[in-house]
């Protein structure tokens, strides 16, 4: 498996393991409709949040979160639109980005952008 699939994973995992630490239930990993891929879908309470995980081994002019473009945003609220749908879901739910950066071996940056993008403002 290349080195970044394997990030990837690593930054997932952890990424899950903070929200379960901010007691968020994890209900989806890497749920895709489309061409779209949601990386994780957990609930807040009771508020359904879509997250984006961007891990990066080092930061080079930008943090990950800044790789969240405007095309992976439209990709994102298609599949969410798709998740609420296929699941009776027609209540509270936002968009979160959690960017990991791994600083040394041993060593992570977690940041959680609670409600980082709203879908009518795409612009």
């Amino acid at each position: 498996m290349s080195e970044h699939i394997v990030l990837g994973n690593l930054g997932e995992d952890m990424a899950a393991g903070h929200l379960a630490d901010l007691s968020y239930t994890v209900k989806e990993r890497n749920w895709r409709y489309q061409r779209a891929e949601v990386d994780l879908i957990a609930m807040d309470q009771d508020t359904l949040v879509f997250v984006e995980v961007k891990t990066r081994s080092y930061i080079y002019m930008h943090d990950p979160e800044d790789a969240i473009n405007l095309r992976k945003r439209h990709l994102l609220i298609e599949a969410a639109a798709a998740y609420m749908r296929e699941h009776d879901h027609d209540w509270a739910y936002r968009f979160d980005v959690i960017s990991i950066v791994r600083e040394s071996e041993q060593r992570y940056h977690i940041k959680h952008l609670v409600d980082a993008f709203e879908p009518n403002l795409m612009g």
